[in-house]
């Protein structure tokens, strides 16, 4: 029988930071324990600070870096920016501007641990579990894999955190996401983020926070939970949380910003309590069969269009099921093992982790990519370049004909110099394949890093298990 006090992981975050309880006529007020900034959904909410006198309420619980815009090619000035990506110039001198004047902390151009912000905040430890975790960008869920409440805001509520270190906020369902069984030889945390989103579509999480569990789950290294919960936003979920547990605590130990001695073991007994009770209840359960599961690949113009890579592309004759494959050029029927590849892009806050990059080495190693196709390998952060280069990523990569490059979201967006041409198929290990995402007239092809990999050396879209 449920005990009345039983409470889920999200529960107890949740009321562990109310400031003032939602009501019938108002939100609720929710304290914010980290906010990441970065240089695009910043200026504004500065500016507004500005205009009403105000300063930031707490510079210590903000983090700044800079990802969006920002080249993947080496940067010695200003002028090396405005050469790859207009107006990125800018938009990186205002950033540097702004946290100098309010005092933030930011890792810029000189600083190792510049990167993409959902790889820098576990990098650091200043992700931590049980924490509510704010930024301006969709993928902020990211940090739910060590048990925070993170999720992304708009670009006024960044100002409001900015100046109140709270928001205003609607307390959101519960689904439990149930994954069990053991991935097969090839099969990855992409994959089984791919598929569940495939059953449950793009909307089945609106209005919830997702809980990840099962066996297949806590057997994920903490790289994998992070992909897991990066995609949580593609299916309409408000935020994803996985349970902290012992691969966690060991992730986060010694890293900078995590406790430290005494305080270290204080957390220990803190976050060892936040798991949900054995006999919580959720809104609404979802089963996965991991075991059953293939790589993955999507076909259309959102992360929910997927199949199994060999698998044919359905055929259906709804309008916006024909205009996605129209704009894919793909044809219904067919598995997309027989489309074309122009560019491979490994990369994303999805997929630049230091494990990723290793499985995309392990299939690269002694092939070449594909004459015709250009490959970019794009790290998470300016320490993970350096780890990989300390174990000769950077030469399997630059051997195989791969072009490796400095941190930053690179092709996962567009916006900063790295873009698909129109018309070019991208097979890519980012977490968005809308219209355009990756440049104008672009298709996107959404895959793990694996995949990718494969894809690369094959010229088209490939299954990567021959190459294991």
């Amino acid at each position: 029988m449920r005990s009345s006090n039983a409470r889920t992981l999200f529960e107890k975050v949740w009321a562990d930071h109310i400031v003032r309880p939602e009501t019938t006529d108002t939100p609720a007020i929710l304290y914010i324990d980290l906010h990441l900034i970065h240089e695009v959904t910043t200026p504004q909410a500065f500016t507004l600070l500005r205009s009403q006198g105000l300063k930031l309420r707490r510079p210590d619980l903000t983090l700044g870096t800079m990802d969006h815009s920002t080249p993947t090619t080496p940067v010695g000035s200003l002028q090396d920016i405005a050469v790859v990506a207009e107006g990125a110039a800018q938009q990186v001198a205002q950033m540097e501007a702004n946290c100098r004047e309010f005092g933030l902390e930011l890792h810029g151009f000189d600083s190792l641990h510049r990167g993409i912000v959902h790889v820098i905040g576990p990098e650091l430890g200043a992700t931590q579990p049980g924490k509510t975790i704010v930024c301006g960008d969709s993928h902020t869920s990211t940090h739910g894999a060590f048990g925070a409440l993170a999720f992304g805001i708009g670009t006024t509520e960044v100002g409001h955190v900015m100046a109140t270190q709270c928001l205003l906020q609607r307390k959101p369902k519960t689904l439990q996401i149930e994954v069990r069984g053991n991935l097969a030889r090839g099969v990855t945390a992409k994959d089984v983020i791919l598929a569940i989103i495939g059953q449950i579509g793009v909307d089945g999480g609106t209005g919830h926070v997702i809980e990840y569990r099962g066996n297949t789950i806590s057997a994920m290294d903490m790289d994998q939970r992070m992909t897991v919960c990066n995609m949580s936003i593609e299916a309409g979920a408000r935020a994803g949380m996985i349970a902290p547990d012992d691969t966690t605590f060991e992730f986060l130990h010694g890293r900078p910003r995590a406790p430290q001695g005494a305080d270290w073991e204080r957390a220990l007994e803190r976050w060892r309590c936040l798991p949900s009770d054995s006999d919580a209840q959720f809104d609404k359960t979802v089963t996965v069969d991991a075991s059953a599961l293939q790589p993955m690949v999507t076909f259309g113009t959102n992360p929910g269009m997927v199949v199994g890579v060999n698998e044919p592309v359905p055929n259906r004759s709804d309008a916006g099921f024909r205009k996605a494959l129209e704009y894919m050029q793909i044809p219904a029927g067919k598995p997309l093992t027989e489309s074309a590849v122009d560019v491979v892009f490994v990369g994303s806050c999805t997929n630049s982790r230091l494990s990723d990059l290793q499985q995309a080495a392990d299939v690269l190693r002694g092939r070449h990519v594909a004459k015709g196709v250009r490959m970019l390998v794009v790290p998470g952060s300016q320490q993970i370049k350096a780890d990989a280069e300390a174990i000769g990523l950077d030469e399997v990569f630059r051997a195989a004909g791969a072009e490796w490059r400095e941190s930053g979201c690179s092709m996962c967006l567009g916006m900063n110099g790295d873009t698909v041409a129109p018309g070019h198929l991208s097979v890519s290990t980012s977490n968005r394949n809308f219209e355009g995402r990756q440049g104008k007239g672009a298709r996107t092809v959404l895959a793990s890093p694996m995949t990718a990999a494969a894809s690369a050396i094959v010229g088209r879209v490939a299954d990567p298990r021959p190459f294991l």
